[in-house]
């Protein structure tokens, strides 16, 4: 069963536009933050007690469950550092959520997330998205920015596009 996932930094919107996807294409919704946080505890205090080693081997294991269980699913914004995520991903509609730096720091203002904890904030986001957006574009089937406009827009287009991605995958199988 392949899954239609989203990922992209911290603040893009995976979330509230995958539950929204999710809805509008009548099917389930999974997200490894909130996954791990229900089964875990909240994941400033995991950072804290545990570290971001610990943090990411649960949530590695909140991928793979998400991954298994189809329908939209939302990676947290680090996910696609582990390798086996990113090969993981091979098999799956990958969407890239983006957002404008000077848009996203109204979002992540008065964060409680453990890699935005400087001075900073904003300056420490664009650090994190600048290491991580040469993985995330190498992962995406297609990219989406969240940055202006309507949120009902972002998710029309993301259901549209993974519509029309699962009629050509069930067109490909039937010529085989």
């Amino acid at each position: 069963m392949t899954a239609l996932v989203l990922i992209g930094p911290m603040g893009a919107g995976k979330t509230s536009i995958g539950r929204k996807v999710a809805k509008s294409l009548g099917v389930s919704f999974f997200d490894t933050d909130i996954a791990v946080e229900r089964a875990h505890g909240p994941i400033e205090e995991l950072f804290a007690t545990q570290g971001e080693a610990d943090f990411r081997r649960l949530e590695r294991a909140a991928v793979e469950e998400g991954l298994a269980t189809g329908g939209v699913v939302s990676l947290g914004g680090g996910a696609v550092l582990d390798a086996d995520t990113r090969a993981d991903l091979a098999r799956h509609r990958v969407v890239l959520l983006t957002v404008d730096p000077h848009v996203v720091a109204g979002r992540i203002r008065g964060t409680d997330r453990p890699l935005l904890q400087a001075e900073d904030a904003a300056a420490r986001w664009l650090e994190i998205y600048t290491a991580r957006r040469p993985l995330y574009e190498e992962l995406a089937d297609v990219t989406f920015d969240t940055s202006s406009g309507p949120l009902q827009n972002v998710v029309d287009a993301v259901a549209a596009w993974a519509r029309s991605t699962e009629e050509d995958q069930m067109s490909e199988r039937e010529t085989k």
